[in-house]
Formats: C-alpha cells, sequence, structure tokens
C-alpha cells in the first residue's frame, strides 16, 4: 500500500500538477481547491497525507493543519510555502507539521519529502496496529474465566497495571503466571516498550547472573564478546523473572541492589548501568519457607511483594472449565485448520471432574490432542483420558463421587473394564505417575501427569 494523500491549494494548476506527479509514484491522489473544502474532505476522508499550500484565500493552511491534527493526530502534514516564509514553515512544524517545502520546489525533493514521511506514517500505523493485535493477544481474552477468584484477579491487575508497582505473581505449575505477567504489561503504559521474559530455573548457578546482568569480554572462560543483559534488554519496558524461587542467593543480593538502586554493573565491569525497569516475579514455590530456611532473602521477598496476585489453581475454579474447554477447542481448531469438535455432555462433565494437577496448561492439552487424534464427530471420554470415564453398566449420568468409589468402594459403582490386549498394545497408559500395579483409577479423578 502506497497510501492516501489529499493535495490542497486554491491553484488550479498546482493542484492538477501535483496530483500527476505523486499519482505516477503510486499514491492514490485526491484534491481539495480550497482550506474549506479541504477540511471537510479530513473529516470524511481516510487519509495518510495532506499536502498543502500554506497562504490560501480564506481557510489558509495553518487552519487546515491545525484540524488535520485535531481530527487525526496520526494524518502527517507537509506544508508548501513561498519563498521569504520560512518563519512560518518553523512555526507550523512546532505546531505538528511534518516537514515543508518552500516554493520553487524541485520535484525530486517533493518525491523524497513525500516519501520519507509518508513511510514513517505507514511504519507507525503498522506498528499501533501490531500492538493492538498483541494486546488482544496477551490481554485479558488469554485468561479465561468467570469465577469469583478470577473476577477478584481481573479487578486486582485492572487496579495496578498502569502503575510501575512491583509484582509477585503465585499459584501452582500450570495455571497461567506468564499470561498475567503479559496481562499486566501490555495494560501498561510501558506496552510499546519491550517485555523481556527469564526463567531462573533453566539457568545453572553459574550462568544467572551473567542472563540477568550482563557480562564483558574476557569475564570468564567462553565470553569473547560484551553481551547485555535482560535488565538492559527490558530498559523502558518490564522484566519478568519466572520461577524467582529458583534463583541463587547470591545473585539474589545483586537483584536486590539493581531494584532498590536501579542500576547494576555487568559481570567482569564496574561501570554502573541505569535501567528504568519495571519488575514482575513468579513462582509456584512457598517463598516464605524458603526465608525461613534461608534459602532466599527475606529483604528480596518484601521488595517483591509489594503488591502479590495470587492465581487459583482449577480445583479451586471448577465452574471455568466448561468455559476454558470451549476456548481451546476453538483456539486449536483454527490453528490445526481441523472442525471445532464438541465434546459430549460425558465427556465435558468428566474434565469437570477431573483431577488436573496440571491445571490449564494440562487442560489445554489434552483438548489439542483429543481434536487432533478423535476418530468420530465429537470427542467422548475415552478421547481425552484414554479410555472411557464411567462403567458402561453404570448410568449415563453416573459420575465416581470420589477417588475411593473409582476404585469400586462405593455404592455399587464399578470401575471401567481394562482395555482388550489389542487396545492397550495400540493405546499408550493414561494412568497417574506413580500409581501401584493393578490399581486402577477412574479417569475423572486421575492425572495425565
Amino acid at each position: 500500500m502506497q497510501g492516501r494523500v489529499l493535495v490542497v491549494d486554491d491553484e488550479k494548476a498546482m493542484v492538477l500538477a501535483l496530483k500527476g506527479l505523486l499519482s505516477k509514484e503510486g499514491y492514490q491522489v485526491e484534491t481539495a481547491g480550497s482550506g474549506e473544502e479541504a477540511v471537510k474532505r479530513i473529516e470524511t476522508g481516510s487519509f495518510h497525507l495532506v499536502i498543502t499550500d500554506l497562504s490560501m484565500n480564506g481557510v489558509g493552511g495553518m487552519q487546515v493543519l491545525e484540524h488535520a491534527r485535531r481530527v487525526d493526530p496520526e494524518l502527517a502534514v507537509i506544508m508548501i510555502t513561498a519563498y521569504g516564509s520560512e518563519k512560518i514553515a518553523v512555526q507550523a512544524m512546532k505546531l505538528g507539521a511534518a516537514d515543508y517545502v518552500p516554493k520553487p520546489f524541485d520535484n525530486d525533493e517533493l518525491r523524497l519529502v513525500v516519501r520519507r514521511v509518508m513511510d514513517t506514517v505507514l511504519l507507525r500505523r503498522d506498528h499501533r496496529r501490531l500492538l493492538e493485535q498483541v494486546q488482544g493477544a496477551f490481554g485479558f481474552e488469554q485468561i479465561v474465566g468467570q469465577s469469583p477468584a478470577m473476577r477478584r484477579l481481573f479487578a486486582t491487575i485492572d487496579k495496578v497495571a498502569d502503575t510501575d508497582v512491583t509484582v509477585l505473581i503465585r499459584g501452582a505449575s500450570g495455571t497461567g503466571k506468564e499470561l498475567v505477567a503479559n496481562a499486566l504489561h501490555y495494560r501498561s503504559p510501558r506496552r510499546a516498550k519491550p517485555l523481556v521474559k527469564m526463567n531462573c530455573a533453566a539457568l545453572s548457578q553459574e550462568l544467572v547472573e551473567s542472563e540477568l546482568f550482563g557480562h564483558e569480554k574476557g569475564a570468564f572462560t567462553g565470553a569473547i564478546a560484551r553481551r547485555e543483559g535482560k535488565f538492559e534488554a527490558a530498559d523502558g519496558g518490564t522484566l519478568f523473572l519466572d520461577e524467582v524461587g529458583d534463583m541463587p542467593l547470591e545473585t539474589q543480593a545483586k537483584l536486590l541492589r539493581a531494584i532498590q538502586e536501579k542500576e547494576f554493573e555487568r559481570v567482569g565491569g564496574n561501570a554502573p548501568i541505569r535501567v528504568d525497569v519495571r519488575l514482575l516475579a513468579a513462582t509456584n514455590q512457598d517463598l516464605e519457607a524458603a526465608v525461613r530456611a534461608g534459602r532466599f532473602r527475606e529483604d528480596l521477598y518484601y521488595r517483591l511483594r509489594v503488591v502479590e496476585l495470587v492465581i487459583p489453581s482449577l480445583a479451586e475454579r471448577p465452574e471455568d472449565i466448561p468455559l476454558l474447554v470451549e476456548h481451546f477447542r476453538k483456539e486449536a481448531a483454527q490453528r490445526f485448520a481441523r472442525d471445532p469438535k464438541a465434546l459430549t455432555d460425558e465427556a465435558l462433565r468428566a474434565c469437570v471432574t477431573h483431577e488436573w494437577r496440571g491445571n490449564v496448561r494440562e487442560l489445554r492439552s489434552a483438548v489439542e490432542q483429543a481434536l487432533l487424534l478423535a476418530p468420530g464427530p465429537e470427542i467422548g471420554p475415552a478421547d481425552l483420558f484414554g479410555r472411557p470415564a464411567v462403567s458402561e453398566t453404570a448410568s449415563p449420568g453416573a459420575l465416581p463421587a470420589s477417588f475411593r468409589e473409582a476404585k469400586g468402594g462405593g455404592g455399587g459403582r464399578h470401575a471401567p473394564p481394562e482395555p482388550a490386549a489389542e487396545d492397550a498394545r495400540a493405546r499408550p497408559d493414561r494412568r497417574g505417575r506413580g500409581q501401584g500395579a493393578g490399581v486402577k483409577e477412574s479417569p475423572c479423578n486421575s492425572s495425565r501427569g
């Protein structure tokens, strides 16, 4: 797309000349023979650039500029000025004009100015659209839930997202701590700046400090060049430290100083580096116990826990499971270009009663796998868990009320029969890790691991 241009001049010959010149460059050009007409066209049209003469009868170029900036702040304006009116042109630049071209102008000069301004406008609009898409992809839309616990979580995120306060995100593995960090960043004034993520548990003790603060050339064996760390990369934006409870004690002391002083030194360096970073941290550990055991600094704990967000597990919000299943089903169907197979009522009930030890992450994997591999037009319990959720002799609405009943000890309910030998060979065993041999669990209360 080359862009849409509005040419404004009360001299018809100039209008025709500019339209011909710019049309040959591939721009979509419309014209206005007066400032009054230009004001109306700006209100009704969708232009990327306005090229207007400064001196016109009636509504002049400065008024066209002011109106354009008021209607659409992203609309660029180039002023064409008469010889000797450079001071007015400079004033127009202060009011928001992108550039000016003095008369008489060279055609090549005008082409270059228009191309430069248009490229900037289109790049800025593409960036804004991309940012909107990112906000949609990482905003509340990806955190699914209507339970009271999730509503409280959303309300707290809304209260603190537009601040620079440090937030500690807590929750079991798979609950969506990274999604909450995304929402906090992309709803903040820092959303146009980087969101840099670092998993503190994924690196050895020797590498955590270098990854966080960077290092100088020769700081250690293998440091063949200077490298910036996550703090520098996140300057102006947000740094998200996942699994912060696994950070070594030595690095914790340096992190505390970086938070308090907003400066640090690279590994092997002496020069302080100042940064402007908002810090988010997440953990699935009991940090209070780690503090008592001396594995986590108490002063750092309180620095990180200015605001604490606790994400409930699926067991604490079973009413959200149908919403999550529907969300993952549609998302997977679109991503994998498959028919969005619906779950049977029995399969949905089994999802609600299943013990999702991996929380949302495990549920998502189960739905995606079932959508891809289910042989029929619908997804049944066997597609989700590897075998029927209830015994064939049980009533359609009957589900084990507890783990004890699922093993055959309650009220006449029976555990499902073992699959035939051929089925057992063709399909992997879906029983949870760590079960004793011969123990049978209802899939409603077993874990997929």
